[in-house]
């Protein structure tokens, strides 16, 4: 059920914490992908310690940054679970020297900053002995080799039975995180690509969740039951249909991994955030921490960086729409609710001016947001009585452009409206 509050946050950290931290490697996909063996990578268990996990600083950071929400792994595909899960003893409390449950001091400092409680959690556990029983029907006759062995079983080696009670596994930790830590405002799943939808029951488990969490917001890997689009990794041109939501990564990995440093720079992020925005969509910025808990200090310095520029641009940013048409400005735009202010993100240094196209109404105001400069603005070409309504030039003064992102705020006396009208010929 989409909520007011998802559409308005645009901005959200994604915190991938687990024990594949230890050695550095690949969250869940180094054993599968075979680089080590799955008694090898499940051996970090005993080095992970959480000795410095301080979540209380965590979301001091997530604030700074300008984040409205968090998601954190409590499950990763591995089947290790961040909290004293019921359902068996695969747990940072049971299984590791951190001997901690780490979500309810999690849920506890988002909540103390006026953050939305995501969590993360995998559908599918490759760990867990019941998971590869079944094949969905499109792979019901592929051969064994075709097929990895933590996904699926051998063929003419599928056992109803124990699906079912990974059904009940299943089951039984997602009511544990609906139950136990108070509201959850984010189901973020992920891990559904290897059964269908009647194998998992998705629409049965999406009205239990409802019943315990009724104002929940559940990302798209439900198979069709979710609330809003993901994508992943490459950044949408053109905006996905609906609200919708891009996760990425600061550097190239979700988790932390010792090889990876390859970060992105502030500019390059506060870039890719504001193109999101301007399309209408949030973006959901990915962190790894240190085995310890402690944060990587590149992916710190990006954080602060980052909320420097939202600290000072929120106006423009938060509870706005999608803006104006592509084509129309040189860049991302953010639109009021009510339509009369619209908002111009630039990247480059303007020579002498500013120019926006195809927008009709009369501007009372034009301004350089987080300054205040009032920009002296007059509309050219313009020609009404055939639909045309001309360029708006804005002239900017060098001293006005911000390092990473510079917005200019247009307010109008009226809602605005568009033309792309080709005009008489």
């Amino acid at each position: 059920m989409m909520q007011d509050w998802f559409r308005d946050a645009k901005l959200g950290i994604f915190i991938h914490y687990g024990i594949y931290a230890v050695k550095g490697i690949d969250e869940s996909w180094a054993f599968f992908n075979k680089k080590i063996s799955h008694e090898d990578y499940m051996k970090q268990l005993d080095g992970f310690t959480a000795s410095k996990y301080d979540p209380e600083a965590w979301a001091e950071l997530f604030e700074r940054a300008g984040a409205k929400y968090a998601v954190l792994t409590t499950k990763h595909h591995d089947g290790v679970a961040l909290w004293d899960t019921k359902a068996n003893d695969v747990s940072t409390v049971k299984a590791t020297p951190a001997k901690r449950d780490l979500i309810t001091p999690y849920v506890e400092a988002l909540r103390r900053h006026n953050l939305k409680v995501g969590f993360y959690f995998s559908q599918l556990d490759w760990t867990h002995p019941d998971y590869a029983t079944v094949r969905p029907e499109r792979h019901k006759n592929d051969p064994d080799e075709s097929l990895n062995e933590f996904a699926y079983p051998r063929k003419g080696h599928e056992d109803p039975v124990r699906w079912e009670n990974y059904l009940k596994f299943h089951r039984a930790q997602i009511r544990e995180l609906c139950t136990e830590f108070g509201k959850v405002d984010l189901l973020w799943f992920d891990g559904d690509w290897e059964r269908d939808e009647r194998q998992f029951r998705m629409k049965e488990l999406r009205d239990e969740i409802h019943a315990m969490q009724p104002e929940v917001v559940i990302n798209s890997r439900m198979l069709g039951y979710g609330d809003y689009a993901t994508p992943e990794q490459g950044q949408p041109v053109v905006a996905p249909e609906g609200p919708w939501e891009f996760c990425v990564t600061i550097n190239d990995s979700w988790g932390y991994q010792v090889q990876d440093h390859n970060h992105k720079s502030v500019r390059q992020i506060v870039r890719m955030c504001a193109e999101c925005f301007g399309l209408g969509g949030n973006v959901l910025l990915d962190i790894g921490p240190y085995e310890d808990g402690s944060l990587q200090p590149e992916q710190v310095n990006r954080l602060e960086g980052l909320g420097r520029w939202m600290k000072k641009h929120a106006d423009a940013i938060y509870e706005t729409v999608a803006g104006i048409p592509a084509g129309l400005f040189n860049g991302p735009t953010t639109l009021s609710k009510d339509g009369k202010t619209l908002n111009l993100f630039f990247f480059d240094r303007p020579i002498d001016q500013v120019v926006v196209r195809g927008v009709r109404g009369k501007v009372k105001r034009a301004s350089v947001v987080g300054s205040g400069t009032e920009l002296q603005h007059q509309r050219i070409g313009s020609a009404e009585w055939c639909e045309i309504p001309g360029n708006i030039y804005l002239d900017f003064p060098e001293s006005g452009v911000d390092p990473d992102c510079t917005v200019v705020q247009l307010e109008f006396e009226e809602p605005l409206t568009t033309s792309l009208s080709p005009g008489r010929s």
